[in-house]
């Protein structure tokens, strides 16, 4: 089997890089490797592209943190992220974003479902004891509080990255499986630093990341 980890940046998946390195009892017909990526949609979109065109992994998994738009999911938490949606592509017009199904400029047809990018044929998916969510995607980290109202009402979303969509995007056309995990570090809009939790979402992020893979590597 082999497995994919993407991650835009080292440091959120450097626990579990040390993990697999001082691993001992790794099946001999498993192999991970690592993608880091890079901050971004254009970023994560490019990497993917080029790595899957040389090499199909049976599983991607994508490690990262993220900022959190409801309580229910305060920082610290980790979610699988099972449908995405690009949040900032389209326009601002009446104090209203319209995405490029409202105006038309794309069918909402496959990967989409419903302007959602879902994870549907991932079996592993459902064996995770993490609460299932939705994710919105953008380029420019949200702190409007205008703009924040909007995304939670046209989409619905739990938790908000600079990467997820992508990966969802370039996994569902390439037939491949995969998994979001996304650690919250804060909620979005907190400009207040101090109030972020950006170790303890890694540490978090990087032990679910070691569970799911743990039982995939072991004899």
């Amino acid at each position: 089997m082999d497995i994919l980890i993407v991650a835009a940046t080292e440091h959120e998946i450097a626990i579990t890089r040390r993990y697999l390195s001082e691993k001992i009892y790794q099946r001999k017909d498993c192999n991970v490797h690592i993608l880091i990526t890079g901050v971004g949609l254009v970023n994560t979109t490019y990497a993917l592209s080029k790595y899957f065109s040389k090499d199909k992994p049976d599983l991607a998994i994508q490690a990262g943190i993220g900022g959190s738009f409801h309580p229910f999911y305060p920082p610290g938490s980790v979610v699988v992220v099972r449908e995405e949606v690009f949040g900032d592509l389209g326009v601002e017009e009446d104090r209203e974003f319209k995405d490029i199904f409202d105006m038309n400029l794309a069918d909402n047809i496959f990967p989409f479902s419903a302007k959602m990018l879902v994870n549907t044929h991932t079996p592993l998916l459902n064996t995770i004891k993490l609460k299932p969510v939705r994710g919105i995607s953008i380029n420019e980290i949200t702190t409007d509080k205008q703009r924040i109202q909007q995304m939670m009402r046209k989409y619905n979303a739990m938790v908000e990255s600079m990467e997820g969509a992508a990966f969802h995007y370039v996994c569902l056309q390439e037939y491949i499986p995969f998994v979001q995990l996304r650690a919250v570090s804060n909620f979005v809009g907190e400009r207040d630093k101090t109030k972020w939790q950006m170790r303890e979402a890694i540490e978090n992020l990087n032990r679910e990341l070691i569970a799911l893979l743990r039982p995939l590597l072991c004899h």
